[in-house]
């Protein structure tokens, strides 16, 4: 039997055994099999990663930045020739098929590649005479030692949302990845140093909630990125603020898909098919609420068909549709809200409790569930399941379907199908949340455009990647500058000859 390996630390550019007590075991969803062991670390190796991080700052935020963007543009290109790699370790430690870990990757990648034109991004403004003899200038600075805390659920794009743009506008980072999946994060930090980061301005440490809490009241960590859940969301946000921090965190979410009668019929169930249970369903913009307008109810059926015959199997197996929940307590909490949605009276279409994968019954499957009847009061609706779980709700018009989506606490993410434009418009100006699909049923923006949220799905003004994301890890100086030309004995005197 292979010894299972131990996880490091990364700390001023060099990998470390830690010296902790405290281990957890990183398993594998599909088997049970321990295949990893990750420590939480000590307050000392954190104290480390924070002083490298705060020594490298005073040379790397002098560096230039075509030296900040040729790091970023040779990451890409290893990150790019290590998909296979980087791929396998998410599917092995977090159970997402193959092809579905690639497509991460590829996100991740579009933040990296953005980066690259930091030179663009971080330009400042100039007002020559902006009174006589006077002018006035920006300029767009690093904040120093920065800070992130990630979820299990996208190892690799949740950290490319914070640390390539980041560095590359010239602060240092202290990334603590989730312990369930830690592997492909650090590979991703390798990774760059491969390409060039200089030590100390990427350091990654492990840890529980006592290691994040612990990031947030350093009083050398400047700001403090958080995507994951609401109820840790809220604690990170406000410890940071509390401690003086700079702070975001993308939180909870229950994304609803509103079909209207229009819509091409084909293009949307296929669409919602893949958004409720890709990934089983643990994404942050997973469609978790189907809402069909008027006559499109009429389509259920049509849809269940399609989800009972999606393929649940193992990570690796290329033609399955979806893999084994993240843990055995995951899939415990999905199986209990499925029994809490039968018990207060919703209608099971499909239930995917009890699914039985060859020669994997150890793992933690759970398959296409589907509820109709759904009410707000519910808990399968009120709860993020964070498994493959569609709610259906039924509504006779748009309006009505607007006002059901505004009244959920959460605004991260809602697509619509339909082909009328005129609805559509109507549609994106009167909801109320933070990104919009239109007969796109996830939809994340590109990177150079802002990753939000609105209500309790985001705390903070600033959110990932875009524009935002520069403002968020960078702070304005204003100038106002006067000088005298006299005192330079330089004769001002212009001719008109």
């Amino acid at each position: 039997m292979s010894e299972i390996p131990s996880i490091p630390l990364l700390i001023d550019g060099e990998l470390v055994q830690s010296k902790s007590t405290e281990w957890r075991d990183v398993i594998n969803p599909a088997t049970q099999e321990v295949v990893a062991r990750v420590p939480f670390a000590t307050p000392d190796e954190l104290e480390a990663a924070v002083a490298s991080a705060k020594k490298a700052w005073q040379t790397w935020r002098h560096t230039s930045q075509a030296t900040r963007q040729r790091v970023m543009l040779n990451l890409q290109k290893l990150v790019r020739d290590n998909i296979p790699a980087l791929a396998k370790s998410i599917t092995l430690e977090h159970g997402k098929t193959l092809p579905d870990a690639e497509g991460e990757v590829g996100r991740g990648l579009e933040v990296i590649e953005h980066a690259c034109s930091m030179n663009s991004l971080q330009l400042g403004e100039y007002a020559e005479n902006a009174a006589t003899g006077i002018d006035v200038y920006t300029l767009i600075q690093p904040l120093g030692v920065c800070a992130g805390i990630t979820a299990f659920n996208f190892p690799i794009m949740l950290p490319c949302f914070m640390f390539p743009i980041a560095v590359t506008a010239g602060n240092t980072f202290v990334l603590k990845p989730s312990e369930q999946d830690p592997s492909s994060t650090l590979m991703l930090a390798q990774l760059a140093l491969e390409a060039g980061l200089p030590p100390g301005v990427l350091n990654v440490v492990h840890g529980g909630p006592d290691t994040a809490n612990a990031m947030c009241e350093h009083p050398d960590i400047k700001a403090v990125s958080f995507i994951g859940s609401t109820h840790v969301g809220n604690e990170i946000y406000n410890r940071a603020s509390r401690a003086g921090k700079r702070a975001q965190a993308m939180m909870g979410a229950k994304n609803h898909c509103v079909i209207l009668p229009d819509a091409d019929r084909e293009v949307a169930l296929n669409q919602l098919v893949g958004a409720a249970f890709g990934a089983a369903g643990q994404r942050c913009m997973a469609t978790s609420v189907a809402v069909f307008v008027g006559k499109s109810r009429d389509w259920l059926p049509d849809f269940v068909e399609r989800a009972k015959n999606l393929k649940v199997n193992i990570g690796t197996d290329r033609e399955a549709d979806l893999g084994p929940l993240v843990s055995p307590n995951a899939r415990k909490r999905v199986e209990s809200l499925i029994q809490q949605g039968v018990d207060e009276g919703a209608n099971l279409l499909l239930d995917g409790r009890g699914i039985q994968v060859p020669d994997y019954a150890d793992g933690n499957f759970v398959g296409p569930t589907v509820f109709s009847g759904v009410k707000a009061d519910m808990a399968i609706y009120r709860e993020e399941v964070f498994g493959p779980v569609l709610c259906v709700v039924e509504v006779d018009t748009v309006e009505e379907a607007v006002a059901f989506v505004n009244d959920n606490p959460n605004g991260n993410g809602v697509a619509v199908f339909t082909q009328d434009g005129g609805a559509a418009r109507y549609f994106q100006n009167m909801i109320d949340v933070g990104q919009i699909g239109i007969n796109i049923p996830i939809p994340v923006p590109v990177a150079w455009f802002s990753f939000t949220g609105s209500r309790a799905s985001k705390a903070g003004d600033l959110g990932p990647n875009g524009k935002q994301a520069v403002h968020f890890w960078t702070q304005t100086k204003t100038v106002t500058a006067r000088w005298s030309a006299h005192a330079s004995g330089i004769n001002t005197t212009i001719s008109m000859k």
